[in-house]
């Protein structure tokens, strides 16, 4: 074992808007990933002398304080060569400032407790300055934005900060949909249990979640439908879906467990949610950029089932 003694560091320009765990995750080279959120969420890391969430972005002349660590002498420090292949496989646009992929599902945007490699790890084999712009859950699949400068990260940030990336997501949900479609505006909030893992309910003192559901094609007992965020909260899709009665089929964490095993039985492996399409103008752009990514073979093998 080889050590890190105590340290501060000052953020300059260059690395502001970064979320603190990525920052300590690409510059702890040998601390595993599950130790670097143990300290963020222990007060351990304090940036201007505060505890911070692993969500916080850093600001231009942040003081962040790294506690005394040790490194593992031997530690994985590169994804396998298959994975990247694959996520190479997966690109659906790319430019010279993005990158855009079709995020397959059991794969994090990023690696974290229990999580070598996620979608930013692994690509930066390949794009060792990337940035990702947003998260996806790990069993949700789909366009996933990546940014290959710090001024299109910024761009991009203030776009979500300000609703203007129009992300489209298909999903199935539980039973029989009545009439069009519904939008659901109901605050939600999130919590982060003593294991790290997030999850969000319903409450009046949450923030501001709107989902809009569009019904696109009616089973018997199922409806696949396409849904708009008109915010961008954590898991805000599966929890207003179940919150409203129709959870999403295969959704183990929101919902329902009797509905999950009779799609298993049908042969649904995964969580029945995509993000299908995302939209956006960037102001150094001349013109919208619109893509589009299919849903895999496996959900629409599923599909032609029902």
């Amino acid at each position: 074992m080889t050590g890190i003694s105590c340290r501060i560091i000052s953020i300059d320009v260059e690395q502001q808007d970064q979320r603190i765990d990525n920052f300590l995750i690409k510059h702890l080279k040998g601390v595993p990933k599950s130790h670097i959120y143990r300290i963020i969420r222990t007060g351990q890391v304090r940036v201007n002398k505060k505890r911070i969430k692993p969500d916080y972005r850093l600001q231009t002349n942040d003081q962040i304080r790294i506690p005394p660590l040790r490194l593992a002498s031997k530690t994985l420090t590169h994804p396998k060569p298959e994975l990247v292949k694959l996520l190479q496989s997966r690109i659906i646009y790319e430019d010279n400032n993005l990158l855009i992929i079709n995020k397959p599902a059991g794969i994090a945007a990023h690696g974290g407790t229990g999580i070598n490699f996620g979608v930013i790890e692994i690509l930066r084999e390949i794009y060792p300055r990337l940035e990702l712009a947003h998260r996806l859950d790990r069993e949700t699949s789909g366009c996933i934005i990546l940014a290959k400068k710090r001024s299109t990260l910024k761009e991009l940030h203030t776009l979500l900060r300000n609703n203007q990336i129009i992300k489209t997501y298909l999903a199935l949900l539980r039973g029989s949909w009545k009439g069009s479609k519904r939008i659901v505006e109901i605050p939600l909030l999130k919590n982060i249990l003593k294991s790290g893992e997030r999850i969000v309910r319903v409450s009046s003192e949450g923030r501001a979640a709107v989902t809009e559901f569009r019904p696109k094609q009616k089973f018997s007992d199922t409806a696949l439908m396409e849904i708009i965020l008109h915010t961008g909260r954590t898991h805000q899709i599966r929890a207003h879906a179940a919150h409203i009665g129709h959870p999403i089929a295969g959704d183990e964490k929101y919902g329902d467990k009797e509905f999950n095993k009779v799609m298993r039985h049908k042969g649904l492996k995964r969580l029945f949610l995509h993000a299908y399409r995302i939209k956006f103008h960037l102001p150094s752009y001349s013109g919208p950029i619109n893509i589009k990514a299919e849903l895999d073979e496996d959900l629409l093998k599923f599909l032609k089932t029902l």
